[in-house]
């Protein structure tokens, strides 16, 4: 088996833009929503606070290349970086492109298009979309045209030659295999084969639809996967049964008549999970991981999703049994896919932080 690639999924938004500041206020950046986490229980690790590489601003060569050498550090492969782009209009582009003007920069990198509405989410409005994708036959073939000099660059992850593109939710295109072969069109005409890919993630998820799409490979999302969606229902099904329990000792008591308050976010241990996700590998799907995950900063007053009790030595456990070679089986290449480099408002991030340093990046090796 070839070596194993350690690719991370990088998110860009870690300087101001004009965008944000108007719907958010003056200098927001990621940073923002990570300094206000406060812990929702007892034990509860928040917030995530930046160590090794601070408060960076990505705009800012110094930060970029402390990453990139963070990352070859510990074996990193290279960057998934998340692209975003809306009929014409990108957003959060500034570091990819400064990178591109930079040879110093030379750490491998692909994209994944973040094909999903803009809204209010984080403040609990998710029908107040700020930008909107519009999907149509004329923007996909001036989206491949422009990504095309992207694909070009020697420092793209390629795969046989092919340079590796996601599609982030494939169920919100109103014509994937339409989108597919016109991306496939015209990259052809550059003479440039594509390797295209989607995400498997647990909602809007169609095994049977997505199969008949012209995809290269699909990757797991973790822990927004399916192996979460299906041990998810199970704990949901045993706390639902528990609670029944309870309300009817209640009811039989003390005569109870209002049903007990649900908890909004959803909890769960991260070796609990990482345990059934090991019993439930699918073949033909590149594997994918995460060190942590908690978005509650994001989440206020919402529901968020908290993987608890992660600690490098699980994730160390996951990680090489995810890598075994038996996972990577019928595949084209050996990637395996870590959400995320620096997803800090989801808590859920190699970069080191102030409780845990180096030593998620430390289980790589």
């Amino acid at each position: 088996m070839q070596k194993i690639k350690p690719i991370a999924i990088h998110l860009p938004q870690f300087h101001p833009i004009l965008e944000n500041d108007l719907w958010w206020g003056k200098g927001f950046t990621e940073w923002t929503n990570v300094t206000k986490a406060q812990p929702r229980f007892a034990g509860h690790y928040q917030p995530h606070l930046p160590a090794d590489l601070g408060f960076y601003d990505l705009r800012l060569e110094e930060a970029r290349l402390a990453q990139e050498a963070l990352a070859k550090q510990y074996g990193v492969y290279g960057f998934c970086y998340y692209h975003y782009w809306f009929n014409g209009k990108r957003i959060m582009h500034e570091p990819i492109d400064r990178k591109m003007k930079n040879p110093k920069e030379d750490f491998p990198f692909m994209f994944c298009w973040a094909n999903e509405n803009w809204t209010r989410a984080w403040d609990g409005s998710i029908n107040d979309v700020l930008l909107q994708q519009n999907y149509s036959a004329e923007d996909d073939r001036e989206h491949i045209k422009f990504l095309l000099s992207f694909f070009k660059d020697e420092r793209y992850i390629r795969v046989n030659n092919k340079p590796f593109f996601i599609f982030y939710k494939p169920d919100l295109f109103p014509d994937m295999a339409s989108t597919i072969a016109i991306f496939r069109e015209e990259a052809k005409k550059e003479n440039i084969e594509l390797y295209l890919g989607c995400f498997e993630r647990w909602i809007g998820w169609d095994k049977e639809k997505m199969s008949t799409f012209d995809f290269d490979a699909v990757i797991e999302f973790q822990p927004l996967s399916r192996s979460m969606s299906k041990f998810s229902n199970r704990l949901e099904n045993r706390k639902q049964t528990i609670v029944k329990r309870i309300e009817n000792k209640l009811r039989k008591k003390f005569g109870l008549k209002q049903k007990i308050k649900k908890n909004k976010d959803v909890v769960v241990d991260y070796k609990q999970f990482i345990d059934f996700d090991l019993q439930n590998c699918i073949q033909g799907v590149y594997p994918g991981v995460t060190p942590m995950w908690d978005n509650s900063s994001r989440r206020v007053g919402q529901n968020a999703t908290i993987l608890k009790n992660s600690t490098p030595e699980l994730f160390k456990y996951w990680y090489k049994n995810k890598t075994a070679a038996r996972n990577f089986e019928g595949l084209d290449d050996s990637f395996i896919f870590i959400n995320a480099w620096n997803e800090w408002a989801e808590g859920n991030h190699l970069e080191p932080c102030q409780k845990w340093g180096t030593s998620y990046l430390e289980a790589l090796l």
